[in-house]
C-alpha cells in the first residue's frame, strides 16, 4: 500500500515500529516517477512503493513486492538511497523508511504497466522542483534530500526526513522545504472524467489502518575498538531459560525506545547506561535487518524473533585506557567485558552478530554511507533482490 511511504502516522507504544520502502525510479532525464493516491484526499501524491509485511525478508523485498502489486512488474533496484526515522508529533507512531534507486525506466516499460487502481489512481514524471511542491512535506524533504545529495554521500541517514550523521556533511541540517502544493504541482494527475471512478470513502480510516499494521523492533548498538584493532564486545547477565544459561555476547547498546526517541540518541543513552560514557555516536556504519519467524525460517522465536528487528551499528570510535578505567556495567544487566581481536569476537558472538560486526568494521575503511545487511550479510544490486 504506497501510504506507507509517506505516512503521517498516529498512536505509538513501546519499541514498536512501522516500517516502509518506497522506490526513486527516473526516466532518464532527470524526471521522477509519481503516484496518485485514490485513497487519500489530504496528500494525494506519493512515490510507487508500501508497507512492510511479515512475510518479506527485507525491505528491498517489500519494495519489490510493493512495486509489482501496484505497477504490475518487477524493477530492477539499485542500491539503497537512504532510510529515514520519522519520529512525529508527540504519541504518534515512528515510522523508519528505506527508499531505493532503481534502474531508468524506458518509454517501453512505462506503457506495460499493469496497475492496481485501488492503489495507484494515475502517475506522471515530474522534476526534482515539481515533486518538491507536490509531495508532502516530510516526503517531500526525504525524497528532495536523496535527489540532492552528491553521487558518493552513500545511502543517506536521516531523523524525521532531515539529514544527521555522516550526511549531515554533504547536506545542510534544515534546508528550505518547499510550499506544498499536491496535485496543483503535478501536471497529469489530476483524475480524468474518462478514468475509473474514484472511491467515495478510503478503504480504512487513518487511525484504523496504523493500528493494523504490523510492527518490527529496532536495536541501536555501538562498535569500540582501541589502538589495537580489538573490539570491545559485553556479556549478558544469564537469563531464566536454556538460552539465558549460555555466555552471550554482543556489542554495547540495546532496544530503541521507539516512542520518544530516535536510534542515535538510543545508542547515546545505551552507551551511557551499560559503560558510564558520555560518548556522541559517530558515522552509522550499518542497517541489519533480521527477518522474523513468518518470512525466515532460521529465525529464532526463543530469542523473541516474532517479529523483525532492525539493527543500527553507530561507530564507537577509539576506546582509550582513561575510558576503559571509568568503565561501569549495569550489575542488572551486564557481567563482563572483553577486548576481543577479530578472531576472538568470531567465536563468542553467534553467526549473524559476527558478520554484521565484521561489515561495520569493513564500512569504517571506506566512505559514503552505511552497509545495508539482512541478517548481516551484504545485500543490494548484483548481491540478491531480497
Amino acid at each position: 500500500m504506497t501510504e506507507g511511504v509517506g505516512v503521517e502516522s498516529s498512536g505509538a507504544v513501546g519499541r514498536d515500529v512501522m516500517a516502509a520502502a518506497g522506490v526513486l525510479f527516473s526516466d532518464g532525464a532527470g524526471r521522477l516517477l509519481v503516484v496518485r493516491l485514490p485513497y487519500d484526499r489530504k496528500h494525494p501524491v506519493a512515490i510507487p512503493g508500501g508497507g512492510w509485511e511479515p512475510t518479506d525478508r527485507s525491505p528491498r523485498e517489500t519494495a519489490l513486492r510493493e512495486i509489482r502489486e501496484e505497477l504490475g512488474f518487477t524493477p530492477r533496484l539499485g542500491p539503497l538511497a537512504g532510510v529515514d526515522w520519522a519520529l512525529l508529533r508527540e504519541g504518534d507512531r515512528p515510522i523508519v523508511v528505506y527508499l531505493y534507486w532503481a534502474e531508468p525506466l524506458t518509454a517501453e516499460q512505462v506503457a506495460a504497466f499493469r496497475p492496481d487502481t485501488a492503489e495507484v489512481g494515475g502517475w506522471t514524471w515530474l522534476t526534482a522542483e515539481q515533486a518538491g511542491h507536490a509531495l508532502p512535506p516530510r516526503l517531500s524533504r526525504r525524497v528532495t534530500a536523496c535527489l540532492r545529495a552528491p553521487g558518493d554521500t552513500g545511502p543517506l541517514e536521516l531523523e524525521d526526513s532531515r539529514p544527521v550523521g555522516h550526511t549531515l556533511g554533504r547536506l545542510p541540517a534544515d534546508g528550505p522545504v518547499p510550499e506544498y502544493a499536491g496535485l496543483a504541482a503535478a501536471p497529469g494527475l489530476t483524475p480524468s472524467a474518462e478514468g475509473p471512478p474514484e472511491p467515495s470513502q478510503p478503504p480504512m480510516d487513518r487511525a484504523t489502518y496504523y493500528a493494523t499494521r504490523p510492527r518490527i523492533r529496532t536495536k541501536a548498538r555501538a562498535l569500540f575498538t582501541d589502538a589495537a584493532g580489538r573490539v570491545l564486545l559485553v556479556r549478558l547477565r544469564p537469563w531464566d531459560g536454556p538460552l539465558g544459561q549460555v555466555p552471550h555476547w554482543t556489542l554495547p547498546g540495546g532496544g530503541v525506545e521507539a516512542d520518544r526517541e530516535m536510534p542515535r540518541a538510543a545508542a547515546r543513552r545505551e552507551i551511557r547506561e551499560e559503560l558510564g560514557w558520555d560518548v556522541e555516536p559517530g558515522p552509522l556504519l550499518a542497517l541489519d535487518w533480521q527477518p522474523g519467524a513468518a518470512a525466515d525460517p532460521e529465525a529464532d522465536p526463543a530469542t523473541g524473533r516474532d517479529t523483525a528487528v532492525l539493527v543500527y551499528v553507530f561507530d564507537g570510535g577509539t576506546v582509550t585506557e582513561r575510558m576503559l578505567g571509568s568503565l561501569v556495567l549495569p550489575e542488572d544487566e551486564l557481567v563482563e567485558w572483553r577486548l576481543c581481536d577479530p578472531a576472538e569476537a568470531r567465536t563468542l558472538l553467534t553467526g549473524p552478530s559476527w558478520d554484521r560486526t565484521a561489515a561495520a568494521l569493513a564500512a569504517r575503511e571506506r566512505a559514503g554511507g552505511p552497509v545495508e545487511l539482512v541478517r548481516g550479510r551484504s545485500v543490494g544490486p548484483d548481491l540478491t533482490q531480497g
